[in-house]
């Protein structure tokens, strides 16, 4: 039987019965679809590089789903968050964050302090026991070191995976890409003499297992044509290196700031004429050649209760709201840049109604490109999905200046 690669992405913007309901619904279809054509697959649940999402909810899930189907068992679970276009690595178990040239541990930067994806452990093995609530020990994880990868000591980095059972996790150390690429060689072997895994990795493991080959940066000349109009820049992530983004971004000539006010979110008239404010000023600003930046107030809006579910609604009515913006839009944008999780995959599914997508390549490291299918709003159009939480202060203007110096 071949083999197949899924991706899975993690949801950020559901609560927990809607991310179960998703995954089940996901691990049924890959598993149909497998039989149907008689290839195997492997899932790979594509997870925030800073350890945020619905851990262990998602695997756990597919885990259970594929199983109940008559999937053959599932050993174990990888845990792979090394994101070097971000800045994040993994060496001695502890997840790191670049910032400021800095390897600070993950436990201690800003997003371990997500209203609902909070967490204070940076060793990885003490993180999924944190945040399984002790379902899955420190002790019992197996831990691939940088010592085994870097003395390319295949052999037994095959036999510690030969051992995981009852669904225990393993982390996997990196600092580089040939971390990940001797990782794998040991995986493919594991895997050859009969153990399964499912994956949650940031997009190096991706990359890596799927052969993904190298490609240069994408020029603005592959993107977009000269004489057309402005592009739209929305960004509702509130990391931040996000705000510091934004900042820098109010010295580029070609773009125009519009504050959308979120803090309305509670009062459906005052939210819906916000809307349509920030829509009208939106075209205005495409149709003169300019670009248009609509950016969520910088104050955070809390309910103050405390309560992470409801957090994370509120979150989802805000992006809903943002979304809609762009669903309103009665000009093609020459592009749209969308920074923030829940912010990227709404405003790609709900505002633009994307089906199939085309990954064109990335615009700058860790920022990828989607040509958008011809179901969609602005069919062919390049679609930019920048994490709130990757880039240097300059990066979004970089970006932004490339895609307009010939408009």
């Amino acid at each position: 039987m071949k083999t197949g690669c899924s991706s899975s992405s993690q949801i950020p913007g559901f609560t927990r019965q809607q991310t179960e309901e998703a995954h089940r619904e996901i691990g049924r279809n890959i598993f149909e679809v497998s039989r149907k054509l008689n290839r195997d697959f492997i899932i790979i649940s594509r997870s925030d590089s800073t350890l945020r999402g619905h851990f262990p909810l998602e695997t756990e899930v597919l885990k259970e789903t594929l199983e109940s189907c008559g999937y053959r068992k599932i050993h174990g679970e990888v845990i792979f968050p090394f994101f070097m276009e971000g800045g994040r690595y993994t060496a001695e178990n502890i997840h790191y964050v670049l910032e400021n040239g800095i390897l600070v541990p993950a436990g201690e930067t800003e997003f371990a302090q997500d209203k609902t994806f909070g967490y204070k452990e940076s060793h990885l093995g003490k993180w999924i026991e944190e945040k399984s609530m002790g379902a899955y020990r420190a002790q019992d994880v197996t831990y691939i070191s940088l010592e085994s990868l870097r003395n390319f000591d295949i052999d037994f980095i095959v036999s510690q995976l030969m051992d995981v059972d009852n669904f225990n996790k393993v982390v996997v150390n990196a600092f580089d890409y040939i971390d990940v690429k001797i990782f794998t060689i040991a995986l493919l072997e594991a895997m050859e003499r009969g153990r399964n895994f499912l994956f949650r990795s940031a997009a190096c493991f991706t990359k890596v297992i799927g052969g993904i080959p190298d490609k240069p940066l994408l020029t603005w000349g592959e993107l977009v044509s000269p004489g057309g109009p402005g592009g739209l820049i929305i960004a509702a992530s509130h990391v931040r290196k996000t705000t510091e983004q934004l900042e820098q971004l109010k010295k580029c000539k070609y773009v125009e700031m519009i504050e959308f006010n979120q803090h309305l979110i509670t009062d459906p008239d005052m939210i819906e004429k916000e809307i349509n404010r920030v829509s009208s000023l939106c075209m205005n600003i495409i149709s003169g050649g300019q670009t248009a930046a609509v950016y969520t107030r910088r104050e955070r809006f809390d309910l103050g209760t405390g309560n992470r579910e409801e957090e994370l609604m509120v979150s989802v009515k805000i992006s809903d709201a943002v979304t809609e913006i762009v669903r309103q839009l009665k000009v093609r944008p020459s592009f749209i840049i969308a920074k923030g999780g829940i912010t990227s995959s709404d405003i790609g599914v709900k505002g633009l109604g994307v089906k199939k997508a085309l990954v064109a390549g990335q615009i700058s490291p860790g920022i990828p490109v989607w040509i958008t299918g011809k179901e969609s709003k602005f069919p062919g159009l390049p679609y930019i999905i920048f994490p709130g939480n990757v880039g240097n202060p300059e990066t979004l203007r970089e970006i932004t200046e490339k895609l307009m110096a010939q408009q």
